[in-house]
């Protein structure tokens, strides 16, 4: 088992916004955390990359509890974090950008390594170009590229697909799945586009409420009881 929540509870001031979750994820697998707004998905991600304390409960990765450790160690050990909205540095080139993910690799050469010029060719192309001058999906690329960039055992992603053209999301469930199966990336995925989760997912979780509520493989959770419950707006 590569990374493991065991009854993680995540507060925000007096409000627990993550209620005793627990969850795992093996080697090689693309997992889907799937859920309305506000109910404690992105709050659970920060909390995984220790930008968000938790008040109980483990978060285990590669058979270590990280849960006493700041984001940076987190990142060195091998999670990279596709957060919500991008956020790129729209003032730095996009070597510079891509640079910025290399700090968390292990080694002292810090280079930007070539499978993510090899899944996004585009940022090649670019490299000086300032961030902000991207479209929004070539921006996405750009994040991922740079969490690509500290050489992760785990990636989390956190609505990728978010103000993005369906072409566009297409083109990128295509990248992602050859990530996984050619770049042995493990993948949790935090989504709202329910096709493009469950397309890129063999399995999945549901929140509801800070809580865990279902769970199964990819095909179980398009069942119309689950989804009109916990996922219909």
């Amino acid at each position: 088992m590569l990374f493991q929540l065991k009854e993680l509870c995540v507060y925000y001031k007096k409000s627990c916004i993550c209620q005793s979750v627990s969850l795992e994820v093996d080697h090689g697998e693309e997992i889907c955390l799937l859920g309305r707004n506000g109910v404690g998905k992105t709050t659970l991600l920060k909390s995984i990359m220790r930008l968000l304390p938790s008040r109980s409960g483990s978060i285990i990765f590669d058979g270590l509890d990280i849960v006493h450790l700041k984001p940076n160690q987190v990142a060195k050990l091998g999670i990279g974090y596709v957060p919500q909205g991008r956020m790129i540095f729209p003032n730095l080139t996009v070597l510079e950008n891509l640079r910025l993910g290399t700090a968390a690799q292990k080694d002292k050469i810090k280079a930007i390594p070539e499978l993510v010029f090899d899944y996004f060719p585009l940022l090649k192309e670019r490299l000086q170009q300032r961030g902000g001058s991207l479209s929004g999906g070539e921006q996405q690329m750009l994040a991922i590229g740079r969490a690509l960039s500290s050489l992760p055992k785990l990636i989390l992603m956190d609505e990728p697909s978010e103000g993005l053209s369906a072409g566009v999301t297409q083109g990128l469930i295509k990248i992602l799945k050859k990530l996984s199966q050619e770049a042995n990336l493990t993948i949790f995925l935090v989504e709202q586009n329910l096709d493009m989760a469950l397309e890129i997912a063999t399995r999945g979780y549901i929140m509801e409420k800070g809580h865990i509520v279902a769970q199964g493989k990819a095909a179980e959770l398009q069942h119309d009881d689950i989804v009109k419950s916990y996922l219909a707006v």
